[in-house]
């Protein structure tokens, strides 16, 4: 019999989305916490706040507040220009550094776990906070700053 094989993205969401479930479910249930989710998921847009990088043209880049949620080592290593360093599981911790008044932009390496920082700002009630899909590779695959007027089929800017 074939074996049915998911795509990794697939089944890193998955598992992302099982961790915070059943910490949800080991932890003592809170029924105001339980209906600020279930109220926060009866409206939340479909693509969960996420936008892709050849959606943003270069120049609106300078708009956002853009978040790396990395670790540091990965931070030092390369990240887009301009990105704050605060780690995914410190955005709660450290949300006085996040604007509210402006456009913020959360990215991990594939979008998984700035995903799951996003979600617990909007629940906390951010509502100007997208995920960037794909994360760092898929961006830095798509041209970057670039990857809009790639997209377009116009040549870069220098």
């Amino acid at each position: 019999m074939p074996r049915l094989q998911m795509p990794r993205r697939l089944v890193a969401v998955l598992a992302s989305s099982l961790l915070v479930v059943s910490s949800l479910a080991l932890a003592a249930p809170d029924d105001a916490a339980v209906k600020i989710l279930e109220d926060y998921l009866e409206f939340v847009d479909y693509g969960g706040a996420t936008i892709f990088p050849e959606q943003i043209p270069a120049a609106d880049w300078k708009r956002f507040t853009v978040i790396d949620a990395r670790d540091k080592a990965q931070f030092d290593k390369e990240h887009i220009a301009g990105a704050v360093n605060i780690e995914w599981r410190r955005v709660l911790a450290e949300r006085k550094q996040i604007p509210k008044d402006k456009p913020v932009l959360l990215y991990c390496n594939t979008g998984t776990l700035s995903a799951q920082a996003g979600f617990a700002l909007r629940v906390a009630g951010y509502e100007n906070v997208r995920i960037l899909q794909g994360g760092y590779a898929e961006w830095k695959a798509k041209g970057g700053f670039e990857a809009n007027a790639r997209a377009a089929g116009q040549s870069p800017r220098h």
